[in-house]
């Protein structure tokens, strides 16, 4: 069965000099977080972008995804510390999402290094958010397996 998020943002004003608030209007897990054009291109000053909302929504499903294979692999992760950096720039003159660079370090007992790096670069490419941005965003993962 197909899942259903939604979020709403209330933006006041122009872009230059407007605001907005973004609400989780379906987990109720964040409300009236503040977001402006300057936190997207300038200092974040407090305030989140949409940039950075993606970047949280790649790390997480990452973690989620290795989790998972790592498991269907026949190891127990005992703790996965995942990182997702954005990159806009612009492109043609327009801002754009370029890339998404994850950084993974794993304690997992019995898996090799090796082993490890195939698992979290193959999760890279099954996990949700990484599909819907492929062939628009350059994606790729570094893993360190901590012992």
């Amino acid at each position: 069965m197909a899942q259903v998020r939604r979020a709403a943002v209330s933006w006041k004003g122009n872009l230059q000099s407007g605001n907005g608030v973004l609400d989780a209007s379906t987990s109720r897990a964040f409300s009236a977080l503040p977001v402006t054009w300057a936190s997207r291109t300038e200092a974040a000053d407090g305030r989140t972008s949409p940039e950075e909302l993606l970047a949280a929504a790649h790390a997480s499903c990452y973690s989620m995804a290795l989790s998972s294979d790592l498991t269907k692999a026949g190891f127990s992760p005992e703790s996965l510390d995942v990182t997702s950096v954005v990159t806009a720039d612009r492109v043609d003159g327009k801002w754009t999402v370029i890339s998404s660079t994850l950084t993974v370090r794993g304690r997992v007992p019995g898996v090799d290094e090796t082993q490890f790096r195939t698992i979290a670069d193959s999760a890279k490419d099954g996990c949700p958010i990484s599909r819907a941005m492929k062939g628009n965003v350059a994606l790729s993962v570094e893993a360190v397996l901590e012992r």
